[in-house]
């Protein structure tokens, strides 16, 4: 029947399909409407991040346990993008699927890039400077404030090859969950397709650009706060990297990381399973069959 309803996920065939779609949807949209949905973006992985900050602090957890449930609460920020819609850069390194698939040039690929970047972080330090306001670093006897600023330090000090890495592996599972919401027919499948990929790159102590701009900030405009440092343990020395130009080295590492891992590993190797020219004429040819195929082969991995 033509109106019949179906609980059942879409397939990932069908997934990249949607994909290249949705990427030059992305790519093409008004540079305003862009720019917007990118600062909303920035501002919610910037309250994932806070999120995570004020729970990890203190809890009493194991550090494994305690990772995980930081982990789980950051999802916040990427259901917020997924469900509410944002711009966000690292699950826009998704649209090399359409530029690879011929769809879109590398200029509107850029183009998109550049501007939601740049309201990614708008947002995400109109978001720190929110946070700053509310003096909730001062909670638990400034240790709040004690844990943003070691977040902060720690990510500063992380070497380029380290940055690189771990900027590499946290988008390819921001991508993939990225990905897994267009198998989706309703918000609780987004929900949940989020929660395992993002818990796991936040648990992981992965690098995410970002989140980054919300966490490196922070802890840059809590350095002079004595009472944070104190309650940090830190002496002056110890944030001697704790600077502007430590926060621009960070993004560098982490955002050639970033692109590495959503757009090649994630993006172009999907492509290249769904998408590719010998594939889609195949699909053509017999759609049944090509669906069939790829049904059995998502099956045959269950």
């Amino acid at each position: 029947m033509a109106n019949s309803i179906t609980l059942d996920a879409h397939p990932p065939l069908e997934m990249a399909e949607r994909m290249e779609n949705v990427g030059v949807k992305k790519a093409t949209m008004d540079p305003w409407s862009m720019f917007a949905l990118a600062v909303l973006a920035g501002s919610f992985i910037g309250l994932g991040a806070e999120f995570f900050t004020l729970v990890i602090t203190d809890s009493g957890l194991s550090f494994g346990m305690n990772k995980l449930v930081g982990g789980f609460v950051f999802c916040l920020g990427l259901i917020l993008v997924v469900v509410a819609g944002a711009e966000l850069f690292t699950g826009n390194n998704l649209i090399v699927m359409a530029w690879v698939g011929g769809k879109l040039t590398l200029g509107q690929v850029m183009r998109n890039w550049l501007i939601v970047y740049a309201g990614n972080l708008v947002g995400s330090l109109a978001t720190v400077v929110f946070m700053y306001f509310t003096r909730q670093w001062m909670f638990s006897d400034y240790h709040v404030g004690a844990t943003a600023l070691n977040i902060a330090n720690a990510k500063v000090n992380l070497s380029f090859s380290a940055a690189l890495s771990r900027g590499i592996l946290c988008n390819a599972l921001v991508c993939l969950a990225v990905w897994l919401t267009l198998s989706g027919r309703s918000v609780t499948d987004k929900i949940l397709a989020v929660l395992f990929p993002i818990t796991a790159f936040v648990a992981s102590g992965f690098e995410h650009s970002i989140a980054n701009m919300y966490f490196i900030p922070m802890g840059l405009l809590l350095k002079g706060e004595p009472e944070v440092v104190a309650a940090a343990g830190h002496v002056a020395a110890d944030l001697a990297r704790l600077n502007v130009q430590g926060f621009l080295d960070n993004l560098v590492a982490v955002t050639t990381g970033n692109i590495f891992g959503g757009g090649f590993l994630v993006a172009v190797v999907y492509w290249f399973i769904y998408r590719r020219p010998k594939v889609r004429a195949a699909e053509e040819r017999d759609p049944g069959a090509v669906r069939a195929e790829a049904l059995q082969a998502t099956a045959d991995k269950t």
